[in-house]
């Protein structure tokens, strides 16, 4: 099933005709930390989270403290994300990165999917102060290392404005329009972006409306992996989830995304035992019936596009191996390879 056609539940596609990303690296493709994707650090409400959440999984523990503005919410990581993606391209590209990005704010409205009027641009200033405001302690690995330690999500911010036309500029932040945003980000997001530990998203993930949507899709992108499905039970999709509501609410909101079954990439369901199934759309291949592609060619794909998220290219081909016919190969491993190889040219 195609997201572009679910309509329903999905946010309208509000620039479709411009490139993904319209500032200097074009092309980048939405990347997410996996840090972030794992844990529940961003509020899902949608009133102001003043609530302190302390999380634990396994060996790891997160308390997170918002500001007097609240926590930042899951729609303020689109800000997060957007310079995650810009990082990642530059980095792929062999350009020298560091954690202050300089961005277009139009640029990032547009590639987050949102609108651009001048409210649109008052409210990424409120992200911006929940972001900064958000302080986070944690013993989270990125990089290759575990430290416990105190950050915000950003380190700082800053706007460059147009200097006020009118009376209304001047009374909705002191300037006119954004011209450009500067961001520094956290060291701890920094390192996760210099490891690579970062998985691609679906560009629909900026349609969903709710941010429950959101957050299981996160966690569906981080579990399946290589895997056709994850399964995972109510009370500890909820835990990792962020959820404040009750787990009985959580269930019912669960059930209503089953049934409105517009999630990009992965489906829904629900089985016996309080089990929640996610399933990638197009991907469920019976077993036997695709092809088998051997650790050395995974290692070889590692090699050859290193950085890259290869069961998350494993996925595509598949895909495309599917939506080709199913053909029938004389060797698995080679088609891939060339496929790959391809891939990457392009």
């Amino acid at each position: 099933m195609s997201t572009t056609s679910l309509g329903g539940g999905l946010l309208p596609d509000r620039h479709p005709t411009g490139d993904f990303f319209v500032c200097d690296l074009l092309g980048a493709s939405p990347k997410d930390d996996l840090g972030t994707m794992e844990h529940p650090i961003f509020s899902l409400s949608t009133r102001p989270d003043r609530r302190v959440l302390s999380y634990e999984h396994n060996d790891t523990q997160v308390e997170v403290t918002p500001s007097v503005k609240g926590r930042a919410t899951i729609h303020d990581k689109d800000i997060l994300i957007y310079c995650i993606s810009q990082l990642m391209a530059a980095l792929n590209a062999g350009r020298e990165i560091s954690r202050r990005l300089t961005l277009t704010a139009h640029d990032l409205l547009v590639a987050t999917n949102r609108d651009t009027s001048g409210d649109a641009y008052a409210r990424l200033r409120e992200a911006f102060e929940r972001l900064a405001g958000t302080r986070i302690t944690t013993n989270l690995t990125t990089g290759g290392l575990q430290t416990t330690r105190g950050f915000g999500l950003i380190e700082s911010w800053e706007i460059l404005r147009r200097a006020p036309k009118t009376k209304q500029d001047t009374k909705r932040g002191g300037g006119g329009r954004m011209v450009s945003v500067q961001v520094v980000l956290s060291e701890w997001l920094f390192r996760a972006v210099q490891a690579k530990s970062v998985l691609t998203l679906s560009r629909d993930y900026f349609r969903l409306r709710k941010p429950l949507e959101r957050r299981l899709y996160e966690l569906a992108r981080k579990h399946c992996g290589r895997q056709p499905e994850w399964k995972i039970s109510v009370a500890t999709l909820h835990k990792k989830a962020g959820s404040a509501a009750p787990v009985r609410v959580f269930r019912a909101a669960v059930r209503k995304m089953i049934a409105a079954d517009h999630l990009p990439d992965y489906s829904l369901s629900e089985e016996e035992g309080d089990i929640i199934r996610f399933a990638r759309r197009g991907q469920v291949i019976e077993p036997g019936a695709g092809p088998v592609l051997s650790s050395e060619a995974l290692e070889h794909v590692r090699a050859l596009a290193p950085g890259a998220d290869i069961y998350a290219l494993e996925a595509e081909w598949r895909h495309f191996w599917a939506n080709s016919g199913r053909p029938r190969l004389g060797n698995a491993d080679k088609a891939f390879l060339g496929w790959v190889k391809q891939r990457i040219a392009t």
